[in-house]
């Protein structure tokens, strides 16, 4: 961490401010050393120039192993694709004006492939993660994006005022968590007055819990995560090929066996190669059916959700449909 962060980051829970004491430093980067709170006398490390606001993965393990076994994946800057910054922009809707020198707070980064957008645009960013993803992160760009800083803590207890950020965004992240509508709650309570928010979270239909990743689920989000990881490399020499062909069946056809079969293998990405394709077939079907929570939200009540943090419907939009996408500014 940079010390520049103590502008924003507090104590979570209390919102104490906090005093920094380095013991490793580098460049003018902390990697090394302590956060403790003014008020209670609490240390929270800083290890490997990430602060460490939780000590285990907990109920995100699964995502701490995904994302350092396939930390390069889906980041542009490594794939050759822009996939990951055409979702950006397509969600948020942010440019590189609206960022520039902004405190922005990427919740739930996992391995940065939306975190390395924003900083490229020179965001102020913060990248937090409940797992070790965030050392993934850390490792994609710290080379190249030193406007971007680390924090391994919970959304649920977010270790920054109320107010005190201009941009928050977490995108596919919220429905993994253990409370989805109350992360929503607490991270728009984090957005000063006059600055914006944006959140993808699955859209929950009433044929939602009948695709075939939710009738399995019970079984493999129980299972020991490295034993699921290899089962499924185990098969998808199988699988790949063929979904590849079942996938690309005309008529709907195609959709209906995607909806059928708990396979993520998305046929349409055509700048990448078929191993590309392939290695982001394992890794997100491992992400389909590993995580411990998996819950959608549908347009109305992530509407409800953002009526009870006191905005009205012209305080936001859903700019796409087919998931369940919101960017909106607090105007409070």
């Amino acid at each position: 961490m940079r010390p520049d962060l103590l502008e924003v980051l507090r104590e979570p829970g209390t919102f104490s401010e906090l005093r920094l004491e380095p013991t490793k430093t580098d460049k003018g980067e902390v990697l090394e050393g302590e956060l403790v709170s003014i008020e209670t006398g609490k240390r929270y490390p800083i290890r490997d120039g990430i602060v460490r606001f939780v000590g285990n993965d907990a109920y995100a393990d699964s995502f701490g192993l995904q994302w350092n076994e396939f930390s390069k994946v889906q980041v542009d800057s490594h794939n050759g694709a822009n996939y990951s910054r055409d979702r950006f922009d397509s969600e948020t809707t942010w440019t590189e004006a609206d960022l520039h020198d902004k405190w922005v707070l990427d919740a739930g980064c996992g391995a940065g492939r939306f975190s390395e957008i924003a900083a490229s645009k020179g965001a102020r960013l913060i990248s937090l993660d409940y797992s070790r993803a965030v050392d993934a992160a850390r490792a994609n760009m710290i080379d190249r994006y030193p406007n971007v800083q680390y924090i391994q803590g919970d959304i649920l207890n977010l270790p920054f005022a109320p107010g005190s950020l201009d941009f928050v965004f977490s995108i596919g992240v919220l429905q993994h968590t253990p409370d989805p509508e109350r992360c929503v709650v607490e991270l728009v309570k984090r957005v000063k007055p006059g600055g914006k928010f944006c959140f993808t979270i699955y859209g929950r239909r009433w044929y939602s819990k009948l695709f075939s990743k939710y009738l399995i689920r019970p079984v493999t989000k129980r299972m020991p995560k490295r034993a699921l990881l290899r089962s499924i490399q185990g098969t998808m020499p199988v699988l790949f090929p063929l979904t590849d062909f079942l996938f690309r069946l005309p008529m709907g056809l195609g959709k209906v066996f995607a909806f059928a079969i708990p396979v993520a293998n998305y046929v349409g990405k055509n700048d990448f190669t078929r191993e590309q394709r392939y290695q982001e077939a394992v890794l997100d079907t491992f992400d389909m059916l590993s995580p411990t929570y998996d819950q959608p939200m549908s347009p109305e009540e992530l509407k409800s959700t953002l009526a009870g943090c006191g905005l009205s419907t012209s305080d936001y939009r859903f700019p796409t449909t087919s998931i369940c996408n919101v960017t909106g500014q607090v105007r409070r």
